[in-house]
């Protein structure tokens, strides 16, 4: 491809398109090494404890089991900074679903016959998984997920919002929700000597190697951690799971290659999930629609072994402008799971919650919610005080109304008919942070005309091989066909992890800077170049990290057309259409498919994603895809995603913000705001399931 595929913002075709679609595109489970084995964790049966015997016998007489590994007689690794990856180190059992024991064998079905078969007994403790808001473990912490404080208080919110003419105080709640991504958590791992070498389904192998590194004892640079291709993440893999410690641990054990492919079963009580989130929120307004005071107070819950705090107040500090706050976190530890990063954390749960809040306040006021909205416009970011790098939400919400046809919508809740169906009209505004992070990069010229960029970025389905060539291309002032990129080694100039919607504005700012620099040095050279090339590299540590006197945030506004059927209960959105200032696009193609993706993954949210803490088993009852429903193509016949062309200079080379998580950031207020719209109804308990609904409509 060349010509107009080589500038950004083109929609460039997936360069490992062909490799996917024809299977050769290699995961973590898929290297056929010789003399590979395969294991299957045993995970513990009771929620809080301790194991007193495993009984392996019966497991180790059946055809092809190579070795069961306990905490009796597991390797022993340095203790972890990451609580959860202390697998198999002593007999205490923290949660259920913990593993305490893993089967090798010759083959999956093997490992997971002989695992069946392994007896464990265990001193059972009581155990608590109850959250609640008047929990009497409930605490505040210092801070919420990234370090963000879990208290921020301005002014007066409680006398503002006592003495606010029109006030709304609302109670909501997002259930515990799970990645599920299509390729399980896998790693494979073997060892060459005193060389280790893994395989394995990753956002990040630079800190996989330095996590293996530190538990096994070992230099980084006799660890090589590849991930060719991911399927998917969504956070769940930004760091190291036990599946690689796992993999490792059996690796040595054995002397061969082994390969640990998580169970879905295993998924939510091992690789983390989103914390189910309690939400309080009170608004206090004039009559003329402008916020006074805003509290929004939220309650957790993390595991007795690592605290980890979902942000979710943290979206309501950015996105109006209100001159008495307070934003609140508080935590209960009970004997769960250790929770996790998924897509949007904090943001996800916290904006369903505040857009929910805002609409309920625009029909106490009688005002349109766009306007709404628009009349509590910031001038600089309520929180910090700083103006921000550009903020066009207003512009989203204005081109997404007309592009909806917002204006001839009936405000009137009910207003809309079709036989048994109620139908109704929704809108939600989404905001993300611009994070990014230090990268290293090395861009390569061969004698041949041809570029080699070299950088330790993860493509994880987002598309990050193909904007990193158009951005050296770009750089380099070459056709997009002559740029070749290699990333997904730990061998390659170190990176971040995939996480954080940061990747390509982290990677992409050393790619351009090293490929700027080369371009420069081919510029003043003459004569051919040398066998080898030449080579020009890049570091953008305290550039990338550097404070910056800007509040740098994505935006957006969605919008959500919603039938319910009166006697079934059931919900359809019908149409789903979001409109984004999230800096400048560099690929349509894969931001199109990112931005529907997330809108997607909000619907789930919506409608059919949920899980169930069973209080007596300690256990999530929705653990697989058979009962943890995520939705199909079917579920939306409409979804589109447009961007406004937004110019920030304050942001990285190429003027990008990231766009892999807004698009999840408030779609599920805007479909139970049309919900509402439709039915008269206020539904502040996701997902909106049948049950739910036809409960309401029959009372």
């Amino acid at each position: 491809m060349t010509g107009t595929g080589s500038t950004l913002g083109a929609p460039a075709e997936r360069r490992e398109g062909h490799q996917k679609v024809t299977g050769s595109a290699r995961y973590a489970a898929e290297h056929p090494l010789p003399g590979r084995a395969h294991a299957w964790p045993v995970p513990a049966t009771i929620a809080r404890g301790r194991v007193t015997a495993v009984e392996t016998a019966a497991a180790l007489d059946l055809p092809g089991v190579l070795a069961v590994l306990t905490h009796e007689d597991a390797p022993t690794i340095a203790e972890p900074d990451d609580p959860m990856l202390a697998v198999l180190q002593n007999p205490r059992v923290p949660h259920r679903g913990w593993c305490v024991a893993l089967v090798v064998a010759r083959s999956p079905e093997e490992a997971r016959l002989a695992a069946e078969a392994v007896r464990v007994e265990y001193a059972v403790e009581e155990h608590d998984v109850a959250l609640r808001t008047d929990h009497p473990d409930a605490y505040e912490p210092d801070t919420a997920n990234g370090d963000y404080p879990a208290r921020r208080e301005h002014g007066d919110p409680e006398g503002a919002f006592a003495s606010a003419p029109v006030r709304v105080d609302v109670a909501y709640r997002v259930p515990p929700l799970h990645n599920h991504p299509m390729e399980p958590h896998t790693s494979t791992a073997h060892w060459q000597g005193d060389r280790l070498v893994v395989h394995t389904s990753s956002q990040g192998t630079t800190t996989v190697r330095a996590t293996l590194a530190a538990l096994f004892e070992m230099p980084e640079d006799r660890i090589t951690v590849t991930a060719d291709h991911v399927g998917g993440g969504f956070g769940s893999k930004g760091t190291p799971r036990p599946d690689v410690v796992l993999a490792v641990m059996a690796a040595r054990r054995t002397g061969r290659p082994v390969t640990v492919a998580l169970p879905r079963r295993q998924l939510p009580t091992t690789v983390g999930h989103r914390a189910p989130t309690l939400h309080r929120i009170r608004l206090g307004a004039g009559t003329d629609g402008r916020l006074a005071g805003l509290t929004h107070d939220v309650v957790t819950h993390s595991s007795r072994i690592k605290e980890f705090v979902e942000q979710a107040a943290v979206p309501a500090r950015v996105m109006y402008a209100v001159p008495h706050s307070r934003t609140l976190h508080r935590l209960v530890r009970l004997d769960v799971p250790t929770p996790s990063w998924m897509r949007a954390p904090g943001e996800a749960p916290g904006m369903y919650a505040l857009e929910s809040a805002m609409d309920e306040l625009a029909g106490e006021l009688g005002m349109d919610p766009i306007q709404l909205r628009l009349v509590n416009e910031p001038e600089r970011e309520p929180d910090s005080g700083k103006p921000f790098s550009s903020r066009h939400l207003t512009e989203c919400l204005r081109d997404g109304a007309r592009r909806f046809g917002w204006a001839g919508r009936d405000p009137r809740p009910r207003s809309r008919g079709e036989g048994p169906l109620l139908v109704g009209t929704g809108v939600a505004a989404a905001t993300y942070p611009v994070l990014v992070a230090p990268s290293t990069a090395e861009a390569r010229a061969l004698p041949d005309g041809t570029f080699v960029v070299r950088i330790n970025a993860t493509d994880i389905g987002t598309g990050a091989r193909t904007v990193l060539t158009q951005v050296a291309a770009d750089a380099l002032g070459a056709p997009l066909d002559r740029v070749r990129t290699e990333v997904g080694n730990s061998d390659l100039p170190s990176a971040p992890l995939a996480g954080g919607s940061s990747g390509t504005a982290s990677w992409g700012w050393s790619v351009h800077e090293a490929c700027t620099r080369l371009a420069g040095t081919l510029a003043a050279r003459t004569g051919p170049l040398p066998d080898e090339g030449i080579t020009a590299h890049a570091d953008t540590t305290g550039q990338a990290d550097a404070d910056s006197p800007y509040a740098r945030h994505a935006f957006g506004a969605h919008f959500a057309e919603t039938s319910v059927d009166r006697v079934t209960g059931e919900v359809r959105v019908r149409r789903l259409l979001s409109v984004y200032a999230a800096g400048r696009i560099l690929n349509a193609r894969t931001a199109r498919s990112q931005f529907i993706g997330g809108m997607t993954m909000g619907l789930g949210m919506a409608l059919t994603e949920g899980s169930t803490m069973d209080t007596a088993f300690g256990d999530f009852t929705e653990s697989d895809l058979a009962a943890y429903h995520v939705p199909v193509h079917a579920d939306v016949p409409r979804i589109e995603a447009h961007w406004i062309d937004e110019e920030d200079a304050h942001l990285n080379p190429m003027g990008s913000k990231g766009i892999g998580e807004i698009g999840i950031v408030g779609t599920a207020a805007a479909i139970g705001n049309a919900v509402h719209h439709a039915t008269g109804i206020r539904f502040r308990d996701l997902p909106l399931t049948p049950d739910k609904v036809l409960t309401a409509l029959a009372g």
